[in-house]
């Protein structure tokens, strides 16, 4: 299995994988639990690992996938998005590729990364901690706003999409509970209100046919 590191450019397009699907499809789960998750810290683009119970939650998903078939997967560079799609692929020696795109990274949660939701309420409202968390338009103070992670998560679809339908091929994603609203608001057609509402499950899959 070839495995590229690849920056925001997207060039893993120009690497062709041929596959045979009618209709190429689309496996997107996010990452299990990290220690950060565990203690509701804001992570952002901090690497926290998978704890114990995420490693448990990465079977679980790999397990549902277990009779899929993946051509080629995508993570980020954060650990806990590699090491989810690195359980999910021990089942999946078809995979000829795991490309590394950060455009569908976490959102960055600027000068609040690596700070704990109970620290930030000590000098902040649980009305202003819910904005911080469920609003479009707001980023963190140094940080990105979904609306500014959509942006981004937007431009790899650009790029993906075509890729799929010339190689026909299948595509796992190990994304991030951010970054999966924005996939899901395209292929659900969400209004922004649902799209922030969305709940992403650590141990589930979403699965989206792609046309040809």
């Amino acid at each position: 299995m070839e495995k590229s590191g690849l920056d925001f450019s997207g060039r893993w397009k120009r690497r062709a994988i041929k596959g045979a699907r009618s209709r190429p499809t689309i496996y997107l789960f996010r990452h299990a639990q990290t220690y950060f998750n565990k203690n509701r810290y804001f992570t952002g683009w901090k690497d926290s690992r998978l704890t114990p119970f995420g490693k448990a939650q990465a079977k679980k998903i790999a397990r549902k996938l277990s009779g899929k078939k993946i051509d080629v997967s995508f993570q980020t560079s954060l650990s806990r998005s590699r090491d989810t799609l690195s359980e999910v692929l021990k089942s999946h020696p078809e995979c000829r590729a795991v490309f590394i795109d950060d455009r569908m990274i976490e959102r960055s949660y600027g000068k609040l990364s690596g700070t704990s939701h109970d620290r930030y309420r000590r000098t902040h409202t649980d009305a202003e901690l819910h904005l911080i968390r469920r609003s479009y338009g707001r980023p963190p103070p140094g940080g990105e706003s979904i609306k500014m992670v959509e942006k981004r998560v937007m431009a790899f679809l650009r790029d993906l999409l075509p890729y799929m339908k010339k190689n026909r091929v299948n595509v796992a994603i190990s994304a991030h509970g951010n970054s999966m609203r924005p996939f899901r608001r395209h292929f659900e057609k969400l209004s922004i209100k649902e799209m922030m509402s969305l709940e992403n499950p650590w141990d589930g899959y979403f699965e989206y046919s792609i046309k040809i």
